[in-house]
């Protein structure tokens, strides 16, 4: 933190999405009913998993625990977005724009990995469902959650290690509308190349071998289920694809903002603007569920 405090930037200007008086208009009510459609979504799932005892089971424990996750990652940084995009002079303060950057990683690194566990919770029902009881116990479930944020936390912290350390002396002007960290190290009054291939190496290279693994179990499910009753291909089928879904939503565009750095920023812009509202995907792959639930 002490290089953090010798900064001369003690505030960044946000670019934001839009000039245009109509269009600004346009993703205020966008994005404000994409923002409450989320939150009271996810809160129905909470609360409906909470108070229903026959949903007390391994898989909508990883659920609730995924809604609790999506409604932090749509809050970190979408309010302020909203409030900001009539605002004339868009600012964040330094500790501000550390403040998202850190909880923006912490929240994607624990998704991904609470990602991960649920293919593995649905792998095991399928695939071994003799031994899903003994496998997905109450330990294991809890364990797989604190794993996640763990995972999701010495994620977030390798980010910020040395940015807190770089001098930012000048150049202030982000040209997006929350703290993306490739966008921020670029405004340090140093070279920080290396610190950019350490990003896409930790942040676009995870996202997409996760996403190979996800995808691999994936296929390993349908294949183990090819042989079985139609109706129960139907709904592991079923359940596959509202999960491939949700993974697609939100690796899409994580892969493709850090491994393609050529992207041109409007299409960054687009781009991060489904990956923070990925949240209000979750409920409908959560009733989703829940109406596979009742048919069986």
């Amino acid at each position: 933190m002490e290089g953090a405090n010798h900064s001369r930037v003690s505030e960044f200007v946000l670019l934001g999405l839009t000039d245009s008086p109509e269009l600004q208009i346009f993703f205020f009510v966008m994005f404000s009913l994409f923002y409450l459609m989320s939150m009271l979504g996810n809160c129905l799932i909470l609360l409906t998993v909470l108070f229903s005892p026959h949903l007390h089971s391994p898989m909508y424990f990883l659920l609730s625990n995924l809604s609790l996750i999506d409604m932090c990652l749509s809050s970190f940084a979408t309010p302020k977005m909203i409030v900001d995009i009539f605002a004339q002079h868009k600012t964040i303060s330094f500790e501000g724009c550390i403040s998202q950057i850190f909880f923006l990683h912490l929240f994607t690194g624990t998704e991904i990995v609470l990602l991960i566990s649920m293919s593995f919770d649905r792998y095991i029902a399928i695939c071994k469902p003799l031994h899903y009881s003994s496998v997905m116990s109450q330990s294991m479930c809890v364990g797989l959650v604190v794993a996640s944020w763990t995972v999701g936390f010495l994620h977030t912290m390798t980010q910020l290690a040395f940015t807190l350390y770089l001098p930012f002396c000048g150049p202030n002007v982000v040209d997006s509308f929350f703290c993306d960290l490739p966008l921020v190290i670029q405004l340090a009054c140093i070279d920080t190349y290396i610190l950019g291939i350490f990003m896409i190496s930790t942040s676009g290279v995870i996202a997409l071998i996760s996403f190979l693994l996800l995808l691999t179990s994936y296929i390993t499910v349908l294949v183990t289920i090819k042989d079985h009753s139609s109706s129960g291909s139907s709904k592991a089928l079923s359940t596959c694809t509202a999960h491939f879904i949700v993974v697609s939503m939100f690796f899409g565009p994580c892969i493709f903002i850090y491994v393609n750095q050529e992207v041109k920023t409007a299409v960054k812009k687009k781009l991060s603007n489904q990956y923070l509202n990925i949240g209000k995907t979750t409920p409908m792959y959560s009733f989703k569920f829940m109406k596979r639930r009742r048919q069986g």
